[in-house]
């Protein structure tokens, strides 16, 4: 089957789509020799041999896909140049070439995707679709009234006002408390951000629940692949209008699937 060739770049790992999209308006994607400049052109890519800078595309991987709870202490990256523990650390035995869905920052922990599956990623990530994300703060001092109802309509930081949020004060204790927290933009270290301008501290902060996925039954440190029923309900959300079922290679567990079913529910 023919596909546009910025999806093919972005499934091999080149680029994301839209970077994708650069190198071919710069002429410098080839295929079968010849500079590919026409944003909507369609190949097969089993047909043809593609190159980005007379480098032919890496052997394409089966996709994976895997829910991590991230520790504190790790950064969510592939590579770090100042020799930092990633995430990628935390899961030494898979031997495809994986990255975060997202980011977590050091000192955030909870639910982390990651995937080798570009054109998964670019959709779940993408603005438009509005994948919830729910955090649990821990915030000093515990927020009045007036700060929780700014956070649900969306308080003013330097770069925009942000989407309304779903706040729910969960427990109070002295001069703290824990909010619960779900977002669906992805700005740099947003959450803490938001806190910070109805004049509270986050002391911890953990992302219990990301699409609907939560972290039941992994603990800190540890991963597990995705099911068929989370990776086929991930589509959907990403945007695909007809959600087909994962590959043959793909890397999913399987049993049964109430469980997860009936949590997107709730």
């Amino acid at each position: 089957m023919k596909e546009r060739l910025q999806k093919i770049l972005a499934q091999a790992g080149v680029a994301s789509r839209r970077n994708a999209e650069k190198l071919i308006a710069a002429g410098r994607v080839a295929v079968d020799g010849k500079a590919i400049t026409e944003l909507g052109a369609k190949v097969e890519a089993a047909d043809v041999r593609i190159t980005v800078d007379g480098k032919p595309l890496p052997a394409q991987e089966a996709h994976v896909y895997f829910l991590l709870n991230k520790p504190k202490g790790y950064i969510t990256t592939a590579h770090d140049d100042r020799g930092r523990r990633t995430v990628l650390d935390l899961l030494p035995e898979v031997k495809e070439r994986i990255y975060p869905v997202g980011r977590l920052d050091n000192n955030t922990e909870g639910l982390l995707l990651l995937t080798n599956d570009g054109v998964l990623t670019n959709g779940l990530l993408h603005p438009k679709q509005e994948v919830d994300k729910t955090y649990v703060a821990r915030v000093q001092p515990v927020p009045t009234e007036q700060a929780l109802v700014r956070l649900t309509e969306g308080v003013k930081l330097e770069d925009g006002m942000t989407a309304p949020a779903l706040v729910r004060l969960l427990s109070s204790d002295g001069d703290e408390a824990r909010v619960e927290i779900t977002i669906h933009e992805g700005r740099n270290r947003q959450v803490r951000r938001m806190f910070a301008a109805v004049g509270c501290d986050v002391k911890a902060l953990k992302r219990k629940s990301f699409a609907g996925l939560t972290l039941a039954g992994v603990p800190r440190g540890t991963h597990r692949p995705l099911t068929q029923a989370e990776l086929a309900h991930l589509r959907e959300l990403a945007g695909f209008s007809n959600p087909q079922p994962p590959s043959r290679d793909a890397k999913i567990s399987s049993g049964d699937f109430a469980g997860t079913a009936k949590r997107w529910k709730e």
